[in-house]
């Protein structure tokens, strides 16, 4: 029976993490990474045992020092290519807590982990509570994402965030990456001219605090938004590395964190994207839409960016008269349908119209189909 706990392999020697991934196979779901993804993996999701395989450059130090302050609970089990006791005593005092040289010790290694993993298990659950609500230190990142404009993206990432932050008691922030045109703060009539771009300045010691002082609160939902500088000037001063440093920083400090990304790539969708947990792609059933799909995945493989595992398709501006009905696409998707949601012209357009939020308070007695369909997805991505 295959074992539940998260593994991650981190090495750039194929010949050793094949022979682990060998032998761990059947008995462990192990996922394998270079040295370099240390960072954006270990933020993206908690893992329960890291084994680390020494790099050719000097980072293992660094790295698991990194792993274990993200998520102090992981097991570090590390592979050296040598004996050598002061590296032993640099990589213990990171927070390995157990060594092994390869190739002498691969054998006691093998013969180790059922014990290791066993007994890590049992004080996993002897520390996990009865029940657990929200808890910080680990949100989810959902970026939705459209290569064809005039999907309705924005308006379903405002809504998708609104929903979650009303039917949960989640810290949910909205962040708007259409640097250099907006568009949330005219859905969500937001006046105020703070925006992601005054970050800039603190980015390098970013905290929840900053981030806060920031974001506007909506009055009815009280969900966080972080809107556009709506600046093409000031669009250039956010980098990819601005990008991920404050996803990181929201990761930390709520429990949602949903991107609306503009609908081009560049360097800042592109680190988005990879730090996403999940990347939601908005489609209206047409033929333009679905050669954009298409361009969008090719691109990507190009790029080197890892979708299938973390993609789904949300079907928008569905109805009677479209040309590419639902059921057509089943077959000709290579992601899955996660949602999907109706036309609603008539019941939508006052909202736009007015720049108000489609969903205000918790419980509402009228909800219009597009926010009965965004409900329904919400609370999907609520399991």
């Amino acid at each position: 029976m295959e074992s539940n706990l998260k593994v991650l392999l981190v090495s750039d020697d194929e010949i050793i993490h094949n022979q682990i991934l060998n032998a761990l196979t059947g008995s462990y779901t192990v996922q394998h990474i270079d040295s370099r993804e240390v960072v954006r993996e270990v933020n993206r999701d908690d893992r329960d045992i890291v084994i680390f395989v020494q790099p050719e450059n000097d980072i293992a130090v660094e790295s698991i020092q990194y792993i274990k302050s993200v998520s102090p609970s992981t097991l570090v089990i590390y592979i050296a290519k040598g004996s050598d006791f002061t590296q032993l005593r640099n990589i213990t005092k990171a927070g390995a807590s157990e060594f092994f040289v390869y190739p002498d010790e691969l054998s006691l290694f093998m013969s180790r982990v059922p014990t290791i993993f066993q007994n890590y298990e049992v004080s996993k659950k002897k520390k996990e509570e009865t029940f657990s609500v929200f808890t910080k230190g680990r949100g989810q990142i959902y970026s939705i994402f459209s290569g064809a404009g005039g999907s309705g993206k924005s308006n379903l990432a405002a809504t998708l965030a609104q929903t979650i932050k009303l039917e949960t008691t989640a810290e949910v922030i909205l962040i708007d990456l259409n640097l250099q045109f907006g568009g949330i703060e005219t859905l969500l009539s937001i006046e105020s001219n703070r925006s992601i771009a005054d970050l800039t300045p603190v980015i390098n010691e970013l905290n929840e605090s900053h981030i806060r002082n920031v974001s506007q609160k909506l009055d009815g939902s009280k969900l966080d938004v972080l809107i556009s500088p709506c600046d093409a000037e000031a669009a250039e001063s956010i980098t990819e590395e601005f990008v991920a440093k404050l996803l990181r920083t929201c990761r930390r400090s709520f429990d949602f964190v949903i991107v609306d990304l503009p609908s081009f790539i560049n360097s800042q969708v592109v680190t988005a994207i990879e730090e996403s947990d999940q990347i939601f792609y908005v489609l209206t059933p047409d033929t333009p839409a679905l050669k954009v799909l298409k361009q969008f995945e090719e691109l990507s493989v190009r790029l080197g960016i890892e979708l299938p595992s973390r993609t789904s398709i949300i079907l928008n501006k569905i109805g009677k008269d479209n040309e590419v009905q639902g059921k057509d696409l089943k077959n000709v998707l290579r992601f899955p349908i996660a949602a999907t949601v109706r036309m609603d012209h008539k019941g939508l357009q006052p909202f736009l119209n007015k720049g108000e939020p489609v969903r205000k308070t918790a419980k509402e007695r009228r909800l219009i189909p597009f926010a009965k369909d965004v409900r329904k997805w919400g609370l999907s991505v609520l399991g």
